[in-house]
């Protein structure tokens, strides 16, 4: 049993390794772009001030002519104008509506988030537990576990007959999967952390700077949804790297369609890291039950906004 945990935590270690080496190059793309957009802007403020200065040249000029005209006009004739003695001046300023006033161009499109009044979830159920940064795993939590029959990776047994059904049908699409992480101990849990975090310093970052950019995937200790035992790491056998390729595989795209009828949700989506506050992965799935992943399904909604219902 050793060997088969050692195996596992080297293999989870190579796919980690391979996953930071695709973040480091995502940051260094990201660096690029600021840089670029640094000079773009740096570039649009000379040619700013270039017609700025152009443009008051003109202005000068033009009043420099104007008087010298009105001068020699002056040296021949004598202005009188009657009656322009106590002579006022109005100037009525008009303000146009402004667009969001009027309903144009004002509204931001924000994601549907329809929620019925006397939603049908039990947020004492143990499967909905909220699990991240702010909030931490009960230190008293405690969940049954069965290993899965590869010997390497082991899940809250409540999940396993689902699992089981989930991951047969889908072979019978002519899929393959691979579960290849499930249940994660803190002590585990602290060691990967810590290894994004060295591997962040090495490449120049401070501790702080490495620990806000690891936590963006890697949570601290009672912090992850792998200590509950109920979130899973499903990738295809053939290509089983945990970075942006892994959503265009065949088992990935029937996973998003079909996970929900098994009672399991994509934890991660795309485009919704301000709500998660975790980047997104195509490859982390959480067990609910059948249930709320329905209901979560048909309605839109992400856990964080299950708990604010």
């Amino acid at each position: 049993m050793k060997a088969a945990e050692k195996m596992a935590q080297e293999r989870e270690r190579e796919r980690r390794r391979q996953t930071r080496a695709m973040r480091e190059r995502q940051m260094r793309k990201k660096q690029l772009r600021r840089r670029r957009y640094r000079i773009a802007l740096c570039l649009r403020a000379v040619v700013a001030l270039s017609v700025l200065t152009l443009a008051l040249f003109i202005v000068l000029w033009g009043r420099t002519q104007l008087s010298k005209l009105f001068s020699d006009k002056t040296d021949r004739q004598e202005w009188d104008v009657p009656g322009a003695e106590g002579l006022d001046t109005q100037v009525n300023i008009v303000s146009m509506p402004d667009a969001a006033s009027n309903g144009e161009g004002g509204v931001s499109e924000n994601r549907s988030h329809r929620q019925q009044e006397g939603a049908p979830l039990d947020l004492s159920d143990p499967l909905l537990l909220l699990v991240n940064k702010e909030n931490p795993l009960p230190e008293d939590y405690e969940v049954e576990l069965q290993v899965l029959p590869s010997g390497l990776v082991s899940v809250a047994e409540v999940l396993y007959d689902d699992l089981e059904d989930m991951l047969a049908d889908g072979k019978k699409e002519g899929l393959n999967f691979v579960v290849c992480s499930g249940y994660r101990s803190a002590e585990r849990q602290q060691e990967l952390l810590d290894e994004d975090i060295r591997a962040c310093m090495n490449s120049g970052m401070t501790y702080e700077e490495a620990y806000e950019e690891v936590t963006r995937m890697t949570m601290p200790p009672r912090c992850s949804e792998h200590a509950t035992g109920l979130a899973l790491d499903i990738v295809s056998l053939d290509y089983q790297l945990l970075d942006e390729g892994q959503e265009r595989t065949a088992e990935n795209a029937w996973l998003k369609e079909n996970a929900w009828r098994y009672g399991f949700v994509l934890r991660y989506p795309r485009g919704q890291e301000s709500v998660t506050g975790i980047d997104y992965e195509s490859w982390h799935f959480r067990y609910v039950g059948k249930e709320a992943a329905k209901y979560m399904h048909e309605e839109g909604l992400l856990l964080e906004e299950v708990w604010q219902s």
